[in-house]
């Protein structure tokens, strides 16, 4: 017989997650570093009790808004590489649900998100409680149920005894290369309290391998086939390359057998942006020099990417009409997409078996002088809208980019998710080190980026964080600046006020329609329209209300000071730098697919419906 401890079902679960541990290429170290949440009536006397009893090395963080907090995680992940989480605790019914928008960031990125939200009573004995939803279909039924569509794993844990598979089953997702993402547990109020005699072997210390997996030589084989009878093949680094830490891998194969490569939002950053075959951003926020080498590439080789359609232009990016496409991930469900042939395995180790093949084959691509040509005039092309001069006196978006971009020491790293920035990012801004670069752009939650930063700070300490988003992202969720203060944690927000979602206003202008709802402006009485004069924001000192030091910027020259000054803080600083309206970057060779109205008033509108349907006749059809 095992001994056994009686705990409650609470207390159990903070004791084995304080005792999970992750190995990756013979490293170990501790999955979980601590736990973030929100009190209240669903957990306050369940988890709080057995976090504020001690007998664990978990830290507490205090969040502010439980969708911020799980960015804070989220964040923090990511920027571990996924071998590092920080699981996420709230009160039932909109503190619960408040999650449920980060969980789909979560599982859209492939990043290992544990919530852990509290519900309403299994034993059904006070319903309804304060903040419980009644449905009239099923008694059984609570809002937690909303996590479903958007989870990997989901539970309930209705009887103490339940917490050991529940746990053990969402660790086997959490650490799981291939089907992570968001993981919820759902914690019935009166159950967190209640005790059991668990066995002592469950809260053992467990390690958790993630195992690097191989590829079998019919894999080999097929993939350097594929690979030998291309002339002008063209790779794609995606955010796999990344998390399998198969950057010098994947380098390696591109110069062995001289192959260019585009990067995508997740995979930017890995590889120097001045290594002469790396064209930097593919796709729709893609940059002209991988745009155009992939429009004649008779094979894609697609290493750790989801395929989005950002990353392929909607499908019309290849118009080659006999490309094949090659596709290594560790994921099946990603390494199918597109008709490709797929090789499943981990990235690292894939193109290490495929190359030492090529090799002994003599393979080489059959380019000359097109990526060096076009690299060339992309690298032109970045340096001018990184000098655009302030007009009249107005500080540009890209110009205020650059200036920020130069000013950042190599092992700083940039965040950002929406709006016209990431856009701007993958195109022009160079990193420096790798996995300095940190961008969600699976889901592109507005409001994502302060509170990540936060997370990116607690995951790298030593370097410094600065997060990129407009005025509208900062509206939507910026709470966990507080908790930055809190921690002692500095940031750096670099906020580019154009008054509006500048990104979607140029979305709707380019599809004919003329700008209505996205910029921010009074109500005109006359017209009853929102097209009065613009609503003034003074975000600096928004920041010095929660303690940060705040700079409000309009030139480039004032930029470059409030830069210097910077340094000299240890606090959050705020940077309302206010740019010029529509100053962000075009697209360069790439489409993207909208649904544009077919039956309009504006004849524009009708024009970019009829350019709509010559480029979905000219993409690829799966």
């Amino acid at each position: 017989m095992a001994n056994r401890i009686r705990i409650t079902m609470a207390q159990a679960i903070v004791k084995f997650l304080d005792n999970q541990y992750v190995e990756f290429d013979g490293k170990e170290e501790k999955f979980v570093d601590g736990i973030i949440g929100i009190f209240g009536h669903g957990c306050v006397v369940g988890v709080g009790q057995a976090l504020e009893q001690g007998g664990h090395n978990l830290r507490f963080y205090q969040g502010h808004n439980e969708q911020a907090m799980a960015h804070v995680a989220m964040g923090f992940a990511k920027q571990s590489n996924r071998r590092r989480i920080i699981p996420c605790v709230s009160s039932i019914g909109p503190g619960a649900m408040n999650m449920v928008t980060a969980c789909g960031t979560a599982s859209a990125n492939r990043i290992p998100l544990l919530v852990l939200p509290g519900d309403t009573f299994a034993t059904r004995q006070p319903d309804p409680v304060l903040q419980q939803v009644e449905f009239y279909d099923s008694y059984a039924k609570t809002v937690n149920e909303a996590f479903k569509g958007v989870c990997r794993y989901w539970d309930k844990i209705e009887r103490p005894e339940q917490v050991m598979t529940a746990m053990i089953h969402a660790m086997r997702v959490l650490t799981d290369p291939a089907d992570t993402g968001a993981v919820c547990v759902c914690m019935p109020q009166d159950v967190e309290g209640e005790a059991y005699d668990y066995p002592e072997y469950f809260f053992r210390k467990r390690v958790w391998h993630m195992d690097r997996r191989g590829i079998n030589d019919s894999q080999v084989k097929r993939a350097a086939d594929m690979i030998a009878a291309a002339k002008k093949p063209l790779m794609i680094c995606g955010g796999g390359v990344r998390y399998s830490e198969a950057w010098e891998t994947f380098r390696q194969f591109a110069e062995d057998f001289n192959i260019p490569f585009g990067e995508t939002q997740a995979g930017k950053g890995v590889i120097d942006w001045r290594h002469p075959l790396n064209l930097g951003g593919l796709g729709v926020t893609g940059g002209k020099a991988a745009n155009v080498i992939a429009k004649d590439a008779d094979l894609i080789i697609s290493v750790g990417s989801r395929m989005t359609d950002f990353t392929t232009s909607s499908k019309w990016a290849f118009r080659n009409p006999d490309v094949k496409i090659l596709t290594i991930n560790v994921a099946a469900f990603d390494a199918i997409k597109m008709d490709a042939e797929p090789i499943i395995g981990d990235a690292k180790v894939s193109m290490e078996a495929i190359g030492a093949e090529l090799k002994k084959r003599g393979y080489k691509t059959a380019y000359t002088t097109e990526y060096a040509e076009a690299k060339k005039e992309w690298d032109a092309i970045v340096d001018d809208w990184y000098s655009k001069p302030d007009v009249d006196g107005v500080l540009q978006q890209t110009r205020a980019l650059g200036e920020i971009n130069k000013f950042m020491d190599p092992k700083d790293i940039g965040v950002g998710s929406a709006g016209s920035l990431p856009g701007d990012m993958q195109r022009l801004y160079r990193p420096g080190l790798p996995c300095t670069y940190h961008m969600e752009y699976g889901f592109s939650c507005m409001g994502y980026e302060v509170n990540a930063a936060v997370g990116v700070k607690m995951a790298c300490p030593e370097s410094e964080v600065y997060t990129f988003l407009g005025d509208g992202s900062f509206i939507m969720s910026h709470s966990e600046l507080y908790t930055a203060i809190q921690e002692g944690i500095k940031i750096n927000i670099m906020v580019f006020d154009n008054s509006g979602w500048g990104c979607i206003e140029n979305l709707q202008n380019n599809q004919g329609t003329k700008t209505f709802g996205t910029v921010f402006r009074y109500r005109n009485e006359e017209t009853g329209q929102l097209d009065g004069p613009i609503v003034p924001m003074d975000i600096a000192k928004i920041g010095e209300g929660y303690g940060a030091k705040g700079y409000t910027i309009h030139t480039a020259e004032e930029l470059k000071a409030a830069l210097e000054d910077s340094k000299k803080e240890n606090r959050v600083c705020v940077f309302d730098m206010k740019v010029a309206h529509g100053s962000m970057t075009p697209g360069y060779e790439s489409w993207w697919r909208v649904g544009v109205a077919e039956v309009a008033n504006d004849p524009k509108v009708v024009e970019c419906w009829k350019d709509m349907q010559k480029h979905i006749a000219e993409a690829r059809d799966y």
